[in-house]
């Protein structure tokens, strides 16, 4: 995809400045970061099978449920954390072990790593929040979040119907979603051979089989509670993902560059990633170690190819370059930031907004 953005002078400058301090200030130890990924991984990893595996031992219908909530969340942070970097080929210097890192954990949480990684890469990251570039604004008329676009009469109450809505989104991503684009026409250098579709089949099934079938089979349960489970494990998650994912770039200051009728960005480069992003906690190790990166999300736009435990460090250097160019970045808390998106969500709720 070629560059859509218009040209700005003074921008470009300080894309060129913020890209040299940050090369040049931030120090990366190649040996410390794979000793704390290493760390990572085991922390994450262990969580994982340990909540993967209670859900065979526990007799308690109750806390059964309990455990396969846990289960999700720790496993979509075990992604947040792993499968998100590997996109970006920043956890191994291998492309291929990035890419298998990449699939094995979009397995493990169902969805169909391939489409998501070319949509995300090649749409998303190059014009965020612009219509007609970035696919993410392409999930449901159901929200409405890009000021001018087309009002449907139950947008009206979208501020008050999206919580619920959000609980359904990793059935209707796993489950239809997934689907749909794999019987789409290619995009984004795509090549959509029987290696695949081949691997579209095998990711499906192994999640099917790990976290459904194998507890229906082995669980200490009735089908119907490890239904149950299943049911709230997605709800719960989905209500977590579409929350963190939608504060990062869906907010009352986020910004949605338009474009002209020959399809220009009405804007540069640096400032569509800058205004169209949200931080929560940019400069809190914590929760970098527990959203993977996501709470950085302007640094990750700017430096994708920097792995995310490099942020904190990184937002010194590029907030107070940002600072004295008078920039002020987009910043929330994390239940702020979910607050303010339902305030967006209220603002959009209106025809003439």
């Amino acid at each position: 995809m070629t560059n859509k953005h218009i040209h700005i002078k003074e921008d470009i400058s300080l894309w060129h400045k913020i890209n040299r301090q940050v090369r040049t200030q931030l120090v990366i130890d190649p040996v410390k970061t794979r000793l704390f990924l290493i760390l990572k991984f085991l922390v994450y990893f262990t969580l994982t099978v340990l909540n993967y595996w209670a859900l065979f031992q526990i007799t308690n219908p109750f806390w059964f449920v309990v455990a396969y909530i846990s289960y999700g969340y720790i496993a979509l942070l075990f992604a947040f954390n792993f499968a998100h970097d590997c996109s970006h080929n920043t956890v191994f210097e291998s492309d291929r072990w990035n890419s298998l890192g990449f699939i094995a954990l979009y397995t493990m949480m169902g969805a169909h790593a391939e489409a998501w990684r070319a949509r995300h890469v090649h749409s998303h990251h190059f014009a965020p929040n612009v219509d007609g570039y970035d696919s993410d604004l392409s999930i449901s008329p159901l929200i409405r979040v890009i000021p001018g676009s087309p009002f449907r009469w139950y947008n009206r109450y979208q501020h008050w119907y999206a919580p619920l809505a959000y609980t359904t989104y990793s059935l209707f991503w796993i489950f239809i979603k997934d689907f749909v684009l794999l019987f789409q026409k290619e995009e984004y250098g795509l090549k959509k051979d029987w290696k695949y579709y081949t691997s579209f089949v095998v990711q499906k099934v192994v999640y099917l089989a790990y976290l459904l079938v194998l507890p229906l089979l082995f669980a200490q349960q009735t089908v119907t509670v490890a239904l149950i489970g299943f049911l709230m494990m997605h709800l719960m998650q989905s209500l977590f993902l579409l929350f963190t994912f939608f504060m990062t770039h869906h907010v009352e200051e986020t910004f949605y560059p338009m474009t002209n009728e020959s399809g220009e960005i009405q804007t540069s480069w640096l400032n569509n990633q800058i205004w169209s992003s949200n931080d929560f906690y940019p400069f809190s190790e914590l929760a970098n170690f527990i959203f993977g990166g996501f709470n950085n999300h302007i640094a990750h736009h700017l430096f994708p190819q920097i792995h995310h435990i490099h942020y904190p460090k990184l937002n010194r250097i590029l907030y107070r370059l940002l600072k004295e160019e008078g920039i002020i970045p987009n910043q929330t808390t994390y239940f702020g930031g979910a607050l303010s998106h339902l305030l967006l969500l209220k603002r959009m709720s209106t025809p003439n907004s």
